[in-house]
């Protein structure tokens, strides 16, 4: 039984007032890009806060600026108010050391006109140096601001009490798994979909059409997207007529390394490399206007040697040049760059008219089910059996390899261990003539396989 809606509390205010740093302050973990700049953060971005045992959801949202609606700025602007139309409370943040501005006075009348509740918190106000600004706070009518310092952590039972009245009492809720306990792959589970690729290959506007809703910030300009972003969503799937949940990960664009020189632009790239490691599913987004790059190829390496399932997609399709030659050149591409994983799903999307969205998801479902399946150990040592017979391994200097038995010892990516004496001497070539056995017959193709080599130890060899 799934849990109840935690009320949604939405961080608003100006540009380098510290709203990621209380996001992530609230949340326990860093999960906002934080820089002394302003305008760090684009998208709004959710986590689940545990107050003092007050459990909420809290929105981390880009600044607030006044600024031409159709600009960069007043984009983010419209993702900061789409945030406030589903909140339960406003924290309305500003900057104690700073002062009052005349955008902090806008944002309060804004919000004094919206029917949300307002939580008026005086940021950076550790020490007297922030006592002047927290007295000008009153002057915008939201009533006793509470002193935090989400640097420090200080205010937290301050903004626990101010916040309590407005969102309710804690509830009794279950208790979590523990950490590390086993559990059996559940194909109903959420599916968590990463988004990948080069800058400007469209991630942003594909999870948009998926959803339905202009819920991520796209525009003309590369390297929007900062943060990775997570929207928990449900697919219906029309072959089966089931709703399946999935989590879609939007992340930043991806450029050859030695491009990326600033240092913003490193914390988003690392970033998106760690929301691959919690993705089940990476898609790597194409730009059918640019083909596969080496690039592209990188970054579907990276992908599979974390360990992840990988499905390529190829966007704009709807004004891709000769689709039929593309997409065959991109096949035979993938074949021959990503030589360990043949048979990656290619699939051919469009962002702009949502062909092949339905497709795309059913390939990640497929593929999953495929990285997280466990063969029976009779089963398997009958196909290593067979596979020894056709070819027996090599004797180098005249000594037989011998090779005993063979094991899975997990999934999610499926992994291996091999059993025999001298298998040191055991040459790369057999290793691949086994991984690809695995995957040729016992049903493993396109996903990561990882073989470990394991001899039993030998009590006479220091004697």
């Amino acid at each position: 039984m799934s849990s109840p809606r935690l009320p949604q509390v939405v961080i608003i205010g100006r540009p380098n007032v510290g709203k990621s740093t209380l996001f992530n302050r609230l949340v326990g973990k860093k999960l906002a890009l934080v820089d002394d700049q302003p305008g760090v953060t684009r998208d709004r971005r959710l986590g689940q806060a545990d107050l003092l045992g007050l459990e909420f959801t809290i929105v981390d949202t880009a600044g607030w600026e006044d600024d031409d609606p159709v600009s960069l700025p007043g984009r983010m602007r419209a993702q900061t108010e789409a945030a406030l139309a589903g909140a339960s409370v406003a924290l309305f943040t500003i900057d104690a050391r700073a002062g009052l501005t005349l955008l902090d006075e806008e944002i309060g009348r804004h919000l004094h006109e919206s029917s949300v509740p307002v939580v008026l918190l005086a940021n950076k106000a550790e020490g007297r140096a922030g006592d002047h600004g927290l007295f000008e706070a009153y002057s915008l009518g939201f009533g006793d601001p509470v002193p935090f310092s989400a640097e420090h952590g200080q205010g937290l039972a301050d903004l626990f009490e101010a916040l309590l009245p407005l969102i309710g009492e804690p509830e009794e809720r279950d208790e979590p798994d523990a950490p590390g306990e086993d559990h059996a792959y559940d194909p109903a589970s959420v599916l968590k979909l990463a988004i990948v690729g080069r800058p400007n290959a469209g991630k942003s506007t594909l999870i948009n059409r998926i959803l339905g809703e202009d819920r991520l910030l796209t525009g003309p300009e590369a390297g929007i997207t900062r943060d990775s972003i997570a929207v928990d969503w449900d697919w219906h799937d029309p072959a089966s007529g089931t709703t399946r949940e999935v989590r879609l990960i939007d992340t930043a664009g991806m450029r050859k390394k030695a491009l990326v020189i600033e240092k913003l632009e490193k914390l988003a790239v690392a970033d998106a490399r760690h929301a691959i490691d919690f993705a089940e599913v990476v898609v790597l987004l194409l730009d059918a206007t640019r083909g596969l790059e080496h690039q592209d190829l990188k970054i579907a390496s990276m992908v599979l040697e974390e360990g992840r399932a990988l499905i390529i997609a190829i966007n704009k399709w709807d004004v891709a040049e000769d689709p039929s030659g593309l997409f065959n050149g991109v096949r035979a591409a993938l074949d021959d760059g990503l030589a360990q994983v043949r048979g990656v799903p290619l699939v051919a999307v469009s962002a702009r008219t949502g062909k092949g969205l339905d497709a795309m998801l059913a390939s990640a479902f497929a593929v999953r089910d495929t990285w997280s399946k466990r063969v029976p150990t009779a089963a398997l040592n009958r196909w290593f059996d067979a596979a020894l017979a056709a070819n027996p391994p090599p004797a180098p200097g005249g000594r037989r390899i011998k090779l005993r038995y063979i094991t899975q010892a997990k999934t999610r990516p499926p992994g291996f261990v091999l059993f025999g004496t001298r298998l040191d001497k055991l040459p790369e070539s057999y290793c691949r003539y086994l991984v690809n056995g695995i995957r040729r017959e016992l049903g493993f193709d396109s996903v990561p396989i990882r073989l470990t080599l394991r001899s039993a130890k030998n009590p006479f060899a220091d004697t």
